[in-house]
């Protein structure tokens, strides 16, 4: 039992570390483990006791909650012209798609807010 709460507290959290593309993936992958620890807490301590599925449910509430806050915080996880940090639309003729990019991070990312690269050092 310890050792299932102890794998639900670290992993989410490592993946965390790895999830910096966006602003709704690095939010998810943090309200994913931020759920999971408390999930695990409060499944262990009520009900039936079981740790994992309190984890699970969680993990996708925390998901769902810290990709919409994060996304909120950008100023939205798609292209704003009124958002300050993102640069005017530029068009790829290779894709066929238009693209922004993060004056913050150096990130760009496609016009409906999906990554299209990684973020500059």
């Amino acid at each position: 039992m310890i050792r299932t709460f102890a794998l639900a507290a670290i992993a989410p959290f490592a993946l965390a570390a790895c999830a910096t593309t966006s602003p709704g993936v690095s939010g998810a992958a943090t309200g994913a483990a931020v759920g999971a620890v408390g999930g695990a807490i409060i499944g262990n301590n009520t009900g039936s006791g079981d740790a994992r599925t309190g984890a699970i449910i969680g993990a996708v509430g925390g998901a769902v909650a810290g990709a919409a806050i994060a996304c909120h915080r950008a100023g939205g996880c798609q292209h704003n012209p009124r958002n300050a940090r993102h640069s005017e639309l530029y068009y790829d003729q290779y894709s066929g798609r238009y693209w922004y990019e993060d004056y913050d991070t150096g990130a760009t990312f496609w016009q409906n807010g999906e990554p299209r690269t990684a973020r500059r050092r």
